[in-house]
């Protein structure tokens, strides 16, 4: 079968099924918030497509203990999140997800929680998917309807990517006037907060607004956002730190009127 054309197929379903999934996440995590995932305004992740044409190049790797298949799979899918979360966030200043709150993260792009995601999707393609793809695909290679639909369906890749692309760069430039960098996720959030608190309309694909004054207002609002969080975080740590150094001084309080009792009883 024709390699380029699995590897595309496989980019396609990886990047729709990537989309779902995190979409459904997000909704989790977000309590009950439909926010559209990922830096492309339409219904595919990208990351997900190389991640699944990476599981099925390596896949072809001939080495008997499958466990170390699996090991590579899951490294180098990491590996590739990182690199792409790095370009994001020196090439544009924003962040399309953030696991800093998440134990053993580095820079807050990978951390063992989603490396170990990646390690489950990786297995469940090796066992269940990998020994059934050419067989599901074979007749893909000639099908010329086929052939026509990916051609369509990374034309329309290419046209997002330039559109999100210029947004991005808007983006990037109040965010280092600013001196912050963009949490892509938060932002979208923020706008849909911005959107339901002053009973405006709300675009799910298109919820940043390609237009400047538009994005200067969502990345002001943005920022007072990231502000009263770390004024919230500011005060439950000053909190927290006054009543160590009123248990402190109690404790010691509490150690002078012992010592100040026993010496009484002492020199009675």
């Amino acid at each position: 079968m024709n390699v380029f054309l699995t590897l595309a197929f496989l980019f396609f379903i990886g990047s729709i099924m990537g989309w779902i999934l995190e979409l459904f996440f997000r909704r989790i995590i977000s309590k009950g918030e439909w926010i559209n995932p990922g830096f492309l305004v339409g219904p595919y992740l990208p990351l997900y497509g190389f991640g699944l044409c990476i599981f099925y190049l390596l896949s072809q790797i001939k080495i008997d203990d499958s466990v170390i298949i699996l090991l590579i799979m899951t490294a180098t899918v990491t590996g590739i999140e990182y690199i792409a979360g790095l370009i994001f966030i020196k090439g544009m200043g924003v962040k399309l997800w953030d696991y800093s709150n998440n134990w053993g993260n580095v820079d807050g792009l990978i951390c063992p929680l989603y490396t170990l995601f990646w390690g489950i999707l990786a297995t469940i393609y090796y066992y269940f998917v990998s020994p059934y793809v050419l067989t599901s695909l074979s007749w893909l290679a000639d099908n010329l309807a086929f052939s026509f639909f990916i051609g369509f369906f990374f034309g329309v890749i290419i046209i997002d990517t330039i559109y999100s692309t210029n947004l991005i760069v808007k983006i990037r430039k109040f965010a280092i006037e600013n001196g912050l960098v963009v949490k892509y996720e938060e932002f979208k959030s923020s706008i849909l907060q911005q959107a339901l608190k002053n009973k405006e309309k709300y675009s799910f694909i298109f919820a940043i607004s390609n237009n400047v004054k538009t994005i200067e207002k969502h990345i002001n609002a943005y920022m007072k956002l990231q502000f009263k969080r770390t004024d919230k975080i500011k005060r439950t740590i000053n909190l927290f730190l006054k009543d160590k150094v009123k248990l402190k001084q109690k404790g010691e309080k509490n150690e002078s009127s012992s010592s100040e009792s026993e010496e009484s009883e002492r020199n009675s």
